[in-house]
């Protein structure tokens, strides 16, 4: 809408500068957003039907101004947000009518979107006629009508082989669906009746969203409104210059790899990146030109990925505390190559698993730059997906009168990287996922799904060492209950595990393998899919987090406490952190061997 979009920056920039903003009305509209955006999720949550949002939590919500700044977003997945404006700014080119009741769906990666599998509900919020901000919410749907029931599509060369794409789509008007667009969804999408519940509860979000806001102008009033975003702006900007004024000047560069695909990247995927500091002048430069071409296949990163990316990784670096709005994100200047893998895709390149596997090697990348700044910075790796803990499970559920499913379960994430001063986050998921989403409930998905899940627990000596642990990764197993159930895994981290920094030691590969009725285990190739008999199951061992620093410096009562949990055995416990334990058979645990250890230590 050509006219409301210059009409939004007029308002929300220059007229509300003659409008002073109370001092202590800062802190309060921005927590009274940051609750807002915690009632969508909230919203969200409860009124979605597929275990991968309801149970796991895979979506997010946010509110941005009309004119596509990033205002608010709370509890949300990194790789879902950081840049968010990019889904809005294409529907200001597309319509010239938006309206209030309006609301428009986008998913396709060419338009500002994630991926294909993440559809994202933008609904224009007008106060008294005039367009002011969008209400979002962005969730990953069980199925989106691929070829294969899965959403993450390895081999796919091209969104033709996705499913179905709504490029900046209106599909409500006067607050009401669009019969058409409703109905071609349902015809393409397998499970319909659960992908419309999941799209009922987004927009359920989106309109609790625009109604607060509606309620929140009327109470103070718009010019109050537009001098609080002026104000929000400033105020990122100017916190994210300070913080980075801490840090030296320089230029650092890290590389990484993916594992090879076959098919697709038969060596893997090189990834390079290149940060630059500049306190002088409150800038960081993030640059992945450096990197291969587009690759035959989905693992290709959209505009929105690559940019949320290098966003992520500093971000994972700095005060936690800053404001993650628009302000504080454009002082990070990033730098894409279009037809490049880490870039921009060239239409119509596949992109269906850009919010993932990449993604995390570009985000530890980043993050890694930080690490040879010196003592105190950067962090260890987090782990690598999407071993088959995190499987699109498909099929028809006997249980209930051969009823079709297809979902994505999370019962096994990998664990998080270290830091100066602490340990990796346990099940933290992969870098892209931040420790935002949660590890499904064993009761939970056996009782929506017919699979039964065996085991699960932390794996031992998965975890980077160091004076600071990375987190180990999750092991366990399923099989399905009933009938044959197909499975859709694509892992990374079989190969090339989460390394650690500044000395930390890596982390434990990822693994996936299949158990034969007759109990015979094989070891399942990193990307592929299997059909699964009653009596069959498969096992997965997800990657753990990386070390940070001399693990021969790490508190040996911590060393004594991660032997206690089973995550770090009692022979790496000496051989590598050089502390001695010993069992205590009076109370059934083990105990600090305090002269051993001063001795392995060289104390003695």
């Amino acid at each position: 809408m050509a006219q409301a979009t210059g009409t939004a920056r007029e308002t929300l920039g220059e007229a509300a500068a003659g409008s002073p903003l109370e001092p202590h009305l800062l802190p309060v509209l921005s927590a009274r957003l940051s609750a807002i955006v915690r009632e969508m999720n909230a919203t969200l949550m409860k009124a979605s039907r597929s275990s991968v949002i309801k149970n796991s939590k895979d979506f997010s919500c946010g509110l941005l101004t009309f004119d596509h700044r990033l205002l608010s977003v709370e509890d949300c997945i990194p790789i879902h947000i950081a840049a968010l404006e990019q889904a809005t700014r294409p529907l200001t080119e597309f319509f010239d009518d938006i309206r209030p009741g309006d609301a428009f769906m986008n998913n396709c990666p060419y338009t500002g979107n994630s991926h294909h599998a993440d559809m994202t509900l933008c609904v224009p919020v007008f106060v008294d006629d005039e367009p002011m901000f969008w209400t979002l919410s962005r969730a990953h749907h069980a199925d989106i009508g691929a070829p294969i029931p899965t959403t993450y599509l390895t081999e796919a060369a091209t969104i033709y082989e996705e499913g179905v794409h709504l490029p900046c789509v209106r599909i409500q008007e006067g607050l009401k669906d669009r019969a058409d667009i409703i109905r071609m969804c349902r015809t393409k999408i397998r499970v319909a009746d659960l992908w419309y519940g999941d799209y009922l509860a987004q927009v359920g979000a989106c309109r609790i969203g625009e109604r607060r806001l509606k309620e929140l102008a009327e109470r103070y009033g718009t010019d109050v409104i537009k001098a609080f975003i002026r104000e929000w702006m400033d105020y990122g900007d100017r916190m994210m210059a300070a913080e980075i004024a801490k840090l030296p000047k320089g230029r650092w560069r890290f590389e990484n790899r993916h594992d090879p695909v076959p098919g697709v990247a038969e060596d893997g995927i090189p990834v390079n990146v290149e940060v630059e500091i500049d306190p002088d002048a409150g800038t960081i430069t993030v640059d992945t030109t450096d990197n291969v071409d587009c690759v035959p296949g989905g693992l290709n990163l959209t505009e929105a990925t690559a940019t949320a990316s290098c966003r992520i990784g500093v971000f994972y670096n700095l005060n936690p505390d800053l404001p993650h709005n628009q302000g504080s994100a454009d002082r990070i200047r990033i730098r894409l190559r279009e037809n490049c893998a880490l870039g921009i895709p060239r239409y119509p390149v596949g992109t269906s698993v850009a919010t993932t596997n990449l993604t995390s090697r570009l985000i530890a990348a980043v993050a890694s730059c930080f690490a040879q700044i010196g003592t105190n910075n950067g962090m260890g790796e987090f782990a690598y997906s999407q071993a088959l803990g995190e499987a699109v499970i498909s099929g028809e559920d006997a249980t209930r009168g051969g009823l079709p499913f297809v979902n994505q379960v999370f019962i096994g994430y990998g664990g998080g990287g270290a830091s100066h001063g602490y340990d990796g986050w346990l099940s933290s998921g992969a870098a892209c996922d931040g420790g935002q989403m949660q590890v499904d409930s064993v009761e939970v998905v056996e009782g929506m799904y017919p699979i039964v899940i065996e085991e699960r627990g932390c794996a031992r000596d998965s975890g980077g060492p160091g004076t600071w642990d990375g987190a180990p990764g999750i092991e366990g197993a399923f099989r399905p209950l009933g009938g044959a159930m197909t499975v859709y895994w694509g892992s990374d981290g079989d190969v090339t595990p989460a390394k650690g920094v500044a000395g930390g030691g890596a982390a434990a590969t990822s693994g996936n393998w299949r158990r034969e009725a007759d109990g015979t285990v094989t070891t399942l190739p990193a990307f592929g899919d299997a059909t699964i008999a009653a009596d069959e199951a498969v096992r997965f061992r997800a990657c753990g987090g990386g070390g940070y620093g001399d693990p021969a410096a790490r508190d040996p009562q911590r060393v004594l406490r991660s032997v206690r949990r089973g995550w770090v055995s009692p022979e790496r416990a000496r051989d590598i952190h050089r502390v001695a334990v010993s069992w205590n058979p009076e109370a059934l645990d083990w105990d600090l061997d305090d002269t051993t250890t001063a001795q392995l230590r060289g104390a003695l």
